[in-house]
């Protein structure tokens, strides 16, 4: 019994339930971007670049070679697949990728100027020195 008890403190931390928050929050954070990304730039620099679709270029190592077959219908020689260096789709990845570093980036910069702002603001004094002041006042006068 005492595993699962150590367990139980072990999940319950709050850094623990803050990281499984921030990987659920990334992974819908990432489905965004991508979206923005394959629904949103790539059709705009398709256009800036003459309708050029980045998915679809590939470099051919192999063409594709359809099945070969009999005149009763059997095969004699087995299809071959095409087989392809598909850079375009290396260069949508690597798009997205920046898209949301950069994204990322930005929350994170927002995230820190917010809580630099809250450092700055000034604070009250805590209640034991606020009666160490008064103390003093009082025994000026």
């Amino acid at each position: 019994m005492g595993m699962i008890k150590e367990f139980k403190e072990f999940a319950m931390k709050g850094n623990v339930v803050d990281m499984a928050v921030g990987v659920v929050i990334g992974g819908a954070f990432g489905k965004i971007i991508s979206s923005l990304v394959g629904d949103v730039i790539m059709p705009a620099v398709g256009l800036v670049t003459g309708g050029v679709d980045f998915s679809a270029m590939k470099y051919k190592l192999q063409e594709a070679v359809p099945a070969v077959k009999d005149a009763e219908g059997n095969v004699t020689t087995p299809a071959v697949e095409e087989v392809a260096i598909n850079y375009g789709t290396f260069i949508n990845t690597a798009i997205d990728f920046l898209i949301i570093a950069f994204a990322i980036f930005m929350a994170i910069k927002a995230m820190n100027s917010m809580k630099k702002k809250e450092e700055e603001a000034p604070k009250a004094p805590p209640e034991d020195v606020q009666l160490l002041r008064e103390i003093r006042d009082s025994l000026a006068k």
